[in-house]
């Protein structure tokens, strides 16, 4: 500031001195005062810069003056620069946060004190139908007006979560979608959801497994204690005898084929995936297959008039279709599997035709059609859980312990095929597994050595 004083005083003395040059002591005052004004305006419009530049804010336009001003002006523009890194660094880190946010596999919902959606990221807009642009500060209840959310929100009691229908939900495809708000700030609100789908239904299966394995093993074991307890009180011919331990012995092969498949499901559950060093002939698999629907058809139909009409691919056919690889008894298992499926719910005097096809990119699908029942189409999402039945009286009567399709799919899954269901109502159903080229290989040459493509498709 002194530097500042003795600026103007220098102006003052100027203007005095060209003053008294001109005009003795009266010319040295006019002189003088002539300077201050000067002075003073010039320090004013350097000042008005400085103001204007300021009100406008940009800092490319910042004015290259000397002085206090001068000072002034760079001080302030350091201030403004250090001012805008902050905010692009906190803009930055508000971005990185949202983008989190957006990458979360569950919804999320930021919300104001009075219930407005402030942001929202995709997951949360797909479960509940936002627009994340257009719906920016929208009341959350006008959008979700679920009875059970309006209620929950109303209660402002958010200690435990509440659980909607998601609004892609369908009776054959339900989506259960899980709310939990947490207050946080000055009266906001963050909405969270996940889709627990899944978990629902992985916990009604875990309930319907435990209660059918209850239901399969008691039924039998009832049977077996009522039979026991009438061959100790009561005095039997050796006929009765015999009938009764025939059915003794039937209800205990019926336990024996549940505990079965229960450890094949479970072996095949923790043993690792099928190789690709061992192959089967195609055509030793399909005829065990036929062999086994044959008989099983023969023993089903005995006491009736009427058969059913089996069709099976030709000797020929399946010698050109090779090899596959993978565990035979699974393979085995699977085929035999739908074939007898397929013959035990088709009526006698019904076809059963089972093909085998190779497509064009080198993969197989074999497939047994049948002119049985038909399945209704709420039925077939579930056909592969464990001890679900589409009509237990029918299965009863089949012999079927409701685990065949299940040992099926994991089958399937284990060789990388894909298990596909079809079926009118009254007209028949279609089960079809389509093998990967990489599991098929050709037939072998005459002299013994695989032709130059079969050796490509056997490659994993």
């Amino acid at each position: 500031m002194l530097w500042r004083f003795g600026y103007f005083l220098a102006w003052q003395l100027a203007g005095g001195a060209l003053g008294w040059w001109q005009g003795d002591h009266w010319g040295a005052l006019v002189g003088a005062g002539l300077a201050a004004w000067l002075w003073f305006a010039g320090d004013l419009w350097r000042g008005s810069r400085v103001l204007l530049w300021l009100r406008s804010g940009d800092l490319s336009a910042a004015p290259s003056i000397r002085g206090m001003w001068g000072e002034a002006a760079d001080r302030a523009r350091r201030l403004l620069r250090q001012s805008q890194m902050q905010i692009q660094d906190s803009d930055g880190r508000l971005q990185e946060i949202l983008a989190a946010l957006q990458a979360t596999p569950n919804g999320v919902v930021l919300l104001d004190g009075q219930g407005h959606i402030e942001w929202c990221n995709q997951i949360a807009a797909s479960q509940f139908g936002f627009d994340a642009q257009r719906d920016v500060m929208q009341s959350i209840g006008n959008l979700v007006r679920d009875p059970d959310f309006s209620a929950y929100y109303a209660a402002q009691d958010f200690t435990h979560d509440v659980v909607l229908q998601g609004r892609d939900s369908t009776p054959s495809r339900p989506v259960r979608i899980s709310v939990h708000l947490h207050p946080y700030g000055n009266g906001r609100t963050l909405l969270l959801s996940r889709d627990v789908t899944a978990l629902e239904q992985a916990d009604a299966m875990r309930r319907d497994f435990v209660a059918n394995v209850s239901h399969e093993i008691r039924t039998p074991l009832t049977v077996l204690t009522g039979f026991v307890e009438t061959l100790q009180t009561l005095p039997l011919d050796a006929d009765e005898r015999s009938r009764y331990l025939a059915m003794m012995a039937q209800q205990a092969a019926r336990m024996q084929s549940v505990v079965q498949d229960l450890l094949t499901l479970s072996r095949l559950e923790g043993s690792p995936l099928p190789g690709m060093s061992e192959w089967t002939p195609v055509l030793a698999l399909m005829h065990r297959c036929e062999e086994e629907g044959r008989a099983l058809s023969a023993l089903l139909t005995q006491n009736q008039q009427r058969h059913h009409v089996l069709q099976f691919p030709s000797v020929q056919e399946l010698r050109a279709e090779g090899d596959i690889a993978g565990v035979p008894s699974e393979l085995q298992s699977v085929l035999s599997n739908l074939i007898s499926n397929a013959v035990r719910y088709t009526p006698a005097s019904g076809t059963i035709t089972v093909q085998w096809r190779r497509a064009a990119d080198g993969s197989a699908t074999f497939s047994v059609s049948d002119t049985g029942p038909g399945i209704a189409p709420e039925h077939l999402p579930r056909l592969t859980e464990r001890f679900y039945r589409v009509d237990r009286s029918r299965s009863r009567e089949t012999g079927g312990t409701g685990l065949g399709l299940a040992i099926v799919k994991h089958v399937v899954q284990r060789h990388g095929a894909v298990l596909d269901i079809s079926s009118v109502p009254g007209k028949g159903s279609v089960f079809s597994v389509t093998f990967p080229a990489n599991r098929l290989r050709c037939p072998a040459l005459p002299d013994g050595s695989p032709p130059a493509a079969s050796v490509q498709t056997a490659l994993p």
